[in-house]
């Protein structure tokens, strides 16, 4: 019987060169949508399925995501004294959870990011949750995955449908259809060229994983770009155990490219009731000069 998913790796090491120069000194995954760091709501995400322990791979330039996450004793005394009791109550919604954060020296690829958490991960399933890749909170991919990597007895990869021409930019994988929107996976390619993508499913920013795939990633040679490929482990995985794919057809943000990251603002900027009727009438004003 598989163990319950209670851990959650944060990779955050990244040097967020498509958006500098905002990220030179600060973490992207801080860049608010709205007023919520990235990084908050793949937490948010998280602690809605019962994860109350998270590893966050951090590098260079990343105290921010520390601080955020820590008690602020001078900023709750601030506002308490001036009676934003709500605000108090805020800033301190993570209280309940764990945090570790461990510092990837060198950025050598996803998988090696993950593989820095081996010793806090020990021998649990855990989540991935690459937190520019954001998935709208009506939306309950995270939780649908739980679900299904309990009844299937498996690791559990997220897909969606890409136009062929956008292949080149993910992990595309191969694989059979034993349910609907639900495949085991047969193979898996790194940002194929579209004339060699296996598929147009392709993997987005979440993951269910068992703890074999450090053992993967303690052997497995560099792969593309000379990093250590997730998409390259779980390849080697499947090989050796069932991997599944979960085809996921809600709302998701590139939050990691600057047009996903203004159209999550947008939307979750209209879904604000103290903001959407104001918001909505300066878009449409601001629109009618841009024609």
């Amino acid at each position: 019987m598989e163990r319950k998913v209670t851990k959650a790796i944060l990779p955050a090491a990244g040097l967020g060169t498509r958006f500098l120069p905002a990220t030179k000194a600060s973490p992207k995954e801080m860049l608010p949508i709205v007023d919520k760091p990235l990084i908050q709501y793949a937490v948010e995400e998280a602690d809605a399925c019962g994860i109350d322990d998270f590893i966050v791979i951090t590098g260079k330039n990343k105290r921010a995501i520390e601080d955020h996450f820590d008690l602020a004793c001078e900023l709750e005394d601030a506002l308490k004294k001036g009676g934003k009791e709500k605000l108090v109550e805020q800033i301190n919604t993570f209280m309940h959870l764990n945090f570790a954060f461990i510092r990837q020296g060198v950025a050598l690829g996803l998988g090696h990011a993950i593989y820095c958490a081996r010793q806090f991960v020990r021998d649990e399933p855990f989540a991935v949750i690459l937190s520019d890749d954001l998935i709208h909170p009506d939306d309950k991919l995270l939780d649908e995955m739980i679900k299904l990597y309990g009844e299937l007895d498996g690791p559990v990869i997220a897909l969606m449908r890409v136009p062929r021409e956008e292949t080149k930019n993910y992990g595309v994988i191969a694989g059979t259809e034993e349910k609907k929107g639900i495949y085991k996976i047969t193979d898996l390619v790194e940002k194929p060229e579209p004339e060699n993508a296996p598929s147009e499913l392709a993997v987005i920013g979440r993951y269910i994983l068992t703890p074999d795939i450090f053992d993967v990633l303690e052997k497995l040679p560099p792969g593309r770009g000379g990093e250590i490929q997730l998409t390259d482990a779980i390849k080697v995985l499947s090989e050796k155990r069932p991997v599944y794919g979960y085809v996921f057809d809600g709302r998701r943000y590139d939050a990691g490219s600057k047009i996903g990251f203004l159209k999550a603002t947008v939307d979750f900027a209209l879904a604000e009731k103290d903001l959407s009727e104001a918001f909505k009438r300066y878009i449409i004003e601001a629109a009618s000069r841009f024609k």
